[in-house]
């Protein structure tokens, strides 16, 4: 083979390709990956690795698919690099954020807006969450984890809307994948267990013991029944579900909801211009299809109002309804009272989705006095998100790393999310606080919106395309 000498065209090539892999690195503050640096140099300018080896190949259809392999493998790494730092692609798959974000909306979420994760699950498919197409596995390989890091962090805004791993995504059951883990197993308890009796007199020792027990005795049924519930799995961290929500309490404040609204150290917090609450709406005829659109009553609110008699209107559809006196009897809000299922599970508050709280939210370096009154609302983060191990004993005594302790310091700070269709969201009221280590980033723009209930070019939402979500308040 005729000896390759470098032209100082290919040497100035490689010299800035390896500059900008430089900087990279600085920039992500990660120096394992300079063992890549060498074979960086070497493609552009030694060229000791034949790296091309697939040109010259005699057979002319050998060449043509490797070539187009050679153009998938880049295109597959870029966009591995360009999802990791920069931005992604994301879909509304659900009505929580209505009317804000629509179920259909295509967003362009930045990484950069919270500062890019460094992957805590390196070895994982390009373009898969957690799961290979055709149910072909995990796209990903968890033995190799690292530790969260961030590059140059920002903060989270009150009332940001913000993409992030689904807290209670950490153990899944694949036959179930749309239910709530720790929900499901304490629900297959409590169907078939009684609650105990005189429940005014339990203590909060004795509530959290009934109900931890309820949540490892299905969990334990859920594990043995892989026939019903398919295999029970962990997630690492980034490999969880992606949620969109919007951020109505900040690390360190102190959240409150009194008659559906959220108060924060007591200061009611300003609501979208855009939420949703349930009402009761008594129709003398059927909406017609023109107030329907105008209003942005979807098919999903049509049919709760069928199925249930209410269904989530903003205060400006409200209204409207209220002023067609031809069209509707009456309209009348519909609390959401509901209390067995809202975090903590292991706890008993007597809290509702419409009156929840006060709970501090935890923020780095603050210490929170724990009391068997309020450790089922901080156990979660301490031993499942800062990985402690936390039990209590048979007389009340909490133990973290097997030291009784009457407090604990966070290391990381935690957030609020929730919904703007507030009584029709799964959020923090449900699974509680998000760490900082699951933030993903913020939608910036919406590129594309199709509306579900209709069909062929009239289903696109072109008053929606290459809209700011910073402006939709």
């Amino acid at each position: 083979m005729k000896k390759f000498r470098p032209t100082r065209i290919d040497l100035a090539k490689g010299l800035v390709a390896c500059g900008l892999y430089v900087a990279f690195l600085v920039w992500i503050r990660s120096w394992w990956g300079i063992v890549v640096l060498p074979f960086i140099f070497d493609a552009y300018v030694t060229k000791k690795i034949n790296w091309g080896w697939w040109k010259e190949l005699e057979n002319p259809v050998s060449r043509t698919i490797m070539s187009w392999v050679d153009a998938i493998v880049f295109a597959l790494v870029a966009v591995y690099f360009v999802n990791i730092y920069f931005f992604q692609n994301y879909t509304i798959p659900s009505s929580s954020l209505e009317k804000s974000l629509l179920v259909g909306d295509y967003l362009f979420v930045s990484k950069m807006a919270y500062g890019p994760r460094v992957p805590q699950t390196p070895l994982h498919a390009p373009l898969c969450q957690h799961t290979l197409p055709f149910d072909l596995g995990k796209s990903y390989i968890e033995s190799v984890q690292w530790d969260y890091k961030r590059v140059t962090p920002k903060e989270i805004t009150l009332n940001d809307i913000v993409v992030f791993n689904y807290p209670g995504g950490d153990t899944v059951a694949y036959a179930c994948q749309n239910r709530d883990y720790y929900l499901l197993c304490k629900e297959l308890y409590m169907y078939n267990m009684p609650v105990p009796a005189e429940t005014d007199s339990l203590s909060a020792l004795e509530w959290y013991r009934f109900y931890n027990h309820a949540i490892q005795t299905g969990s334990d049924y859920v594990k043995n029944n892989p026939s019903s519930f398919g295999q029970v799995d962990w997630r690492p961290v980034d490999r969880r579900e992606n949620y969109v929500k919007r951020c109505v309490g900040l690390p360190g404040q102190t959240l409150e909801i009194r008659d559906h609204i959220v108060y924060l150290d007591g200061v009611p917090n300003k609501e979208p211009d855009n939420v949703q609450y349930n009402y009761e709406v008594q129709l003398l005829a059927p909406l017609p299809e023109p107030l329907v659109r105008e209003l942005g009553i979807s098919g999903e609110d049509l049919l709760s109002l069928r199925n249930y008699g209410y269904m989530p209107l903003t205060a400006r559809a409200k209204a409207a309804l209220e002023a067609r006196p031809d069209l509707v009897a009456s309209v009348k809000y519909h609390p959401q009272n509901e209390t067995e299922n809202l975090y903590p599970l292991n706890g008993h508050t007597g809290w509702t989705c419409d009156n929840y709280g006060p709970v501090w939210i935890p923020a780095k370096g603050e210490t929170v006095k724990l009391t068997m009154d309020n450790l089922p609302v901080y156990e979660r983060p301490i031993r499942i998100y800062e990985g402690n191990d936390l039990c209590v004993t048979d007389d009340g005594r909490i133990l973290i790393n097997g030291r009784e302790s009457t407090e604990y310091t966070f290391r990381m700070d935690y957030y609020w999310m929730q919904g703007d269709n507030r009584h029709n969201s799964a959020d923090s009221r449900y699974w509680g606080f998000v760490p900082e280590d699951h933030v993903v980033g913020k939608p910036v723009i919406i590129w594309l919106s199709v509306d579900p209930d209709r069909s062929g070019f009239s289903s696109i939402r072109w008053n929606r395309m290459f809209r700011l979500v910073d402006n939709i308040k």
